[in-house]
């Protein structure tokens, strides 16, 4: 007796669903993780485990992303201040690419078009020359021990 195409279809499907269910899931408890850990120790202390940025490393300025970890920790500590202080590039500019694939994706339009990541590449290479001018006034903190 041959298997019956339709039962077999379902069958993967359910195995699809069940497939992005259990990563979906993984997805949310490593976030979960990271973001406990984030608040739980803080990266504005110089001793504290976390990775040196290698672009700051290796050239001496601040990258786009630098002071993130310490925004995201303000931020879980309630601390809006501290958190534009840390990286507003990231504080703002995270929730509007978010909003802005999300309309993308809604109208069934591809995610990224390239006038979408020109604009975020020029945008990070704006932010990254004007945050390591002399004087600037958002410089990220660092507690010293």
């Amino acid at each position: 007796m041959e298997p019956n195409p339709a039962t077999q279809a379902s069958g993967q499907c359910r195995q699809h669903r069940r497939h992005r269910l259990y990563a979906a899931a993984g997805t949310g408890v490593l976030l979960a993780g990271a973001l406990g850990y984030v608040g739980f120790v803080d990266p504005h202390n110089t001793n504290s485990l976390y990775p040196h940025c290698p672009f700051k490393w290796l050239t001496g300025w601040n990258c786009p992303f630098c002071g993130g970890l310490r925004m995201t920790h303000d931020l879980l500590h309630g601390d809006l201040v501290a958190g534009i202080n840390d990286n507003v590039f990231l504080l703002v500019g995270i929730p509007v690419l978010a909003g802005w694939l999300v309309m993308r994706w809604r109208r069934g339009r591809p995610w990224l078009s390239m006038p979408t990541v020109l604009t975020v590449v020029v945008a990070a290479v704006v932010w990254t020359v004007m945050r390591n001018l002399p004087g600037f006034p958002l410089v990220p903190t660092l507690l010293s021990g």
